[in-house]
Parts: C-alpha cells; structure tokens; sequence
C-alpha cells in the first residue's frame, strides 16, 4: 500500500513538475463573479426607471415631471452610455482593465446620491447620464477582463456570467422599486453595490493580457497563477499571450478595413442587423417601462408583483440559456426567438388594441403578464444574448476590436432611440400599436436569419470565412482573409 501510494504522490509530483497539474476554476469563477458585479450595477440602474418614472408623473409626487421629462429621466441613461462605451477600449489600454471598471464604477456610485437628494428634473437627468457613462464603460472592460482572465474551456460559460448579473440587477431593482415608495430611500439603498464592487474587486488581481501588455511579465505571470493555481505551470500560456500581443500589434485596424471584401462586408452587415433587431424588439421598452405596462393592463395582480415575477423569469431563463447556447445552433434560437418574441407582441397589442376599445377583459387578465414573462425567456435564449456571441464568430482578429466597438456604439444609439421615443410613441399611437410594430420587427429578424446568418457554432474561422463571402468568391482561405491596413 505504502508502495502505491509513494508512486501516486511522485506521479502527482511529475505532473505538476511537467506542467500538468489540472488549473483551478474557482478563481476564474470568483473573479468572474465579482468583475460582473459591474453587471449587475447596470441592471439596477436600467431598471430604476421602470417603477420611478410612474412614481414621479404621478399627482402626489414631490417631485413631479411631466410624462415627456419621464421618457428623458429613462432614455438619457443609454446616451450617457454611448458616451462611455467610445473612450473605454483606450482607457482600457492606458490604465488597465481592472482600474478602468474601479474608476468608472464612480459614477455609478454619485448618481445615485444625485438621485436620492435632487431637488429637480435636472439632478435626474445629471444622475442618469452619469449613470450611463459608467454602464457604457463597464460593459466594455468588464467584459474583457472576464475574457482575458478565463481559460479557452472556461470562456464561453465565463462570459455568459455578464448578463446573468445583468438580470440579477433587474430582480432587484424591480423588487426594490417594487416594495419601497421613497424613490430617495430606493437610490440610497442600490448605492450599496457600487460600494460592495469597490471593496471586493479591489482585491483581484490586474488582466494578464493587460499586464503582458505593458511588459510586465513577472506580474503577469503571477496574476495567471493566481487564476489557475500556484502547482499549475502558466508558461505555455504567457508565450502564448506574448506571441498574440506581437502579432496584433504589427497592425491597426481602420474604417476601410470593415469593407475590405465581402466576408467582412457581410460580418459587419450582419453585426449591425442583429444590434438593431435586438433593440427593436422591444426589449428595453418592456423592461424600462414594465410597470406602466402592466399598470395599463388591468390585471389582478399588483403591477409591482408582476414586474417582479417578470425579472425573477428573466433570471432563470438566462441561466438557462447558457446551456443551450452551447448545445443548439446560432440560427434555431434565434428564428425561435423572434416568431415566438412576435406572436407575444401580437397579443399583447391585440389585447391593449381591445382594452382601449373598452372591451371586458377581466377574464383575459393573465395574458399581460404571460406574454411579457415568455417574451423575456425567448429574448434571453435568441435575440439577447446571440448577437454578441456572432459578432464574436463572424469577423477577423485583425477587425474584431474595432468592429465590434462599431457595433456596441451602434447597440447603444438604438436603446437611446427605443427608450426615448416608446412613451411618445405610445401616447401617439396607443400601446397597442406600439407593440404591433415591435412584432413586425420580430418577424423581420427571423426572416433575415433565416436567409442571410450562417450557422457559426462549431465552425472553424475559415469555415465562417467561406460561408461569408461564398465558395465561388472564396476559394481559398487566403483569399477570405485578406485585409487591407
């Protein structure tokens, strides 16, 4: 026995020795879910004007705004955000990842102290557009220290620990929204997260892409191990991320590059159609205004009780979505995503179309909350997370940072519009029609899917490459990836 196990401790001895010690995944998870933390900031933010909004248009409120100053206290979040997603890729690369998401959870932080003690409209749209510099920041360097941080096999499901904060972020504001009055006593209360960020995160280590980077390759070194664990030799790894830091550093990319040929073409055509179909859905509407919606319904329920159940639904489905992503293709989910997404919209402007014509629909009274409970499960495995991950598959290495910056600005303009223009819209047309073109969207977005999106899951580059500017223009991968810098 004693023979046995002197040979299993040298065996294990050997491994670590020759680099083969297994790594550790509960750091990359630990420091995963404290850099989404930034996350789930932004879902509470987001989701802030969804119970305030009605709140501070309301008679009795002590701060009373019209219905038009409402849809600029809950638009003008995603333009402060588009503001803050630009300078990011280059702070990111001036300061770091990590002290970029310190310093820009600030705002974060200040506005909703602006928000708890303004004395006008104007402190709230100081406060929302200072919001949305920090939200539009954090989604692009949060988002790259997961990444940089993760081990390729841990990635995907790494990454899909963004938005599941995001949703958490939603739950809570809803139920905080939902259950406290004071609008002051809800913003001091969501000030907590920012501060719980600052403390815990302060403790990870930098990104070693962002460390090698800068030369420091000792303590690059050292923050990989602490992400993989001290018996696990990094050194492969490091040469690898040197070697890549090289390599893209001979080029940069420029706006004639994203019409080089026509894969590119075709990527960034694809890239900006889907930003546009997720935010044309609808999606931020609903979650931005859901109580107003659900207070125009007439249910039973209390509309804060549905708004709750609704971002508790969005939650599970999330998870939930980070399993099928991995085992179901790119294209099923989402044509899923937006026929289902548009038969839900198309009952409930239906069911506002006949509200309003005074129709008796107490029967009907949980179709509301059905609708947008569905909505948002078929959103969050199709039209929410699925853009991101194919503008990931789609372009070039040499494109990618560049590109996508294009698309997540574009993203961001899209909201701003949605958000804005829904309560005009709505006052405009009625809610019901309102809903009636956000169901075409969906529909157009599974048409365009079906015909224009390759299938990318499981593809090499090459392969996507082909499929992209077709076999007859690309005969060879050469000829698919030629760029022009």
């Amino acid at each position: 026995m004693e023979k046995n196990g002197l040979h299993e401790d040298n065996s294990k001895t050997m491994l670590t020795q020759y680099g083969f010690a297994p790594s550790t995944k509960w750091t990359q998870y630990f420091g995963s879910i404290l850099a989404t933390i930034a996350a789930l900031i932004i879902g509470t933010h987001l989701s802030w004007s969804s119970s305030a909004v009605p709140t501070l248009t309301s008679p009795n409120s002590t701060l009373l705004i019209s219905e038009y100053e409402g849809s600029w206290v809950g638009s003008i979040i995603t333009l402060g955000a588009c503001v803050g997603a630009i300078p990011t890729g280059s702070m990111t690369n001036w300061i770091g990842r990590k002290r970029t998401l310190q310093l820009l959870t600030i705002p974060l932080l200040v506005s909703w102290y602006i928000i708890a003690f303004s004395p006008n409209v104007w402190g709230l749209y100081i406060a929302r557009f200072l919001a949305g510099i920090g939200c539009g920041a954090a989604c692009v360097a949060s988002l790259m220290y997961v990444t940089e941080l993760a081990e390729p096999k841990n990635r995907g499901t790494l990454g899909t620990f963004f938005q599941l904060q995001m949703t958490v972020g939603f739950l809570l504001g809803y139920t905080l929204g939902g259950t406290i009055e004071s609008i002051s006593m809800v913003a001091l209360i969501s000030s907590a997260f920012p501060v719980l960020f600052l403390l815990t995160f302060s403790f990870m280590p930098e990104s070693p892409v962002y460390l090698a980077l800068k030369c420091k390759t000792n303590e690059a070194r050292e923050s990989l191990l602490f992400f993989r664990g001290a018996d696990y030799n990094v050194d492969d790894e490091l040469t690898t991320i040197t070697d890549n830091i090289q390599s893209l550093s001979l080029t940069t990319a420029k706006f004639s590059d994203l019409y080089a040929n026509k894969a590119v073409i075709k990527a960034m055509v694809i890239a900006l159609a889907l930003m546009f179909f997720q935010q044309l859905s609808g999606i931020n509407a609903v979650l931005f205004n859901a109580l107003e919606i659900f207070q125009q319904s007439g249910t039973t329920l209390s509309p804060n009780v549905c708004t709750i159940i609704s971002g508790a639904v969005q939650v599970i489905a999330t998870y939930v979505a980070t399993v099928l992503i991995d085992k179901a293709g790119r294209r099923i989910l989402l044509v899923l995503s937006g026929g289902i997404m548009s038969v839900c919209l198309a009952t409930l402007a239906v069911y506002y179309y006949l509200q309003q014509q005074q129709y008796d629909l107490s029967c009907f009274y949980f179709v509301p909350l059905s609708c947008v409970a569905v909505y948002l499960i078929v959103f969050s495995i199709g039209l929410g997370p699925i853009p991101w991950m194919i503008a990931g598959d789609v372009f070039l290495p040499q494109v990618k940072g560049l590109a996508c910056s294009v698309s997540t600005t574009f993203n961001w303009i899209l909201a701003f519009t949605v958000t804005k223009l829904f309560l005009p819209v709505q006052s405009a047309i009625g809610i019901g029609f309102t809903f009636g073109i956000f169901a075409i969207i969906c529909v157009c977005a599974a048409v365009f899917t079906i015909f224009v999106i390759p299938e990318t899951k499981g593809k090499t580059l090459e392969e996507v490459q082909i499929l992209l500017a077709g076999e007859e223009e690309c005969n060879s991968y050469d000829n698919c990836v030629k760029i022009t810098v």
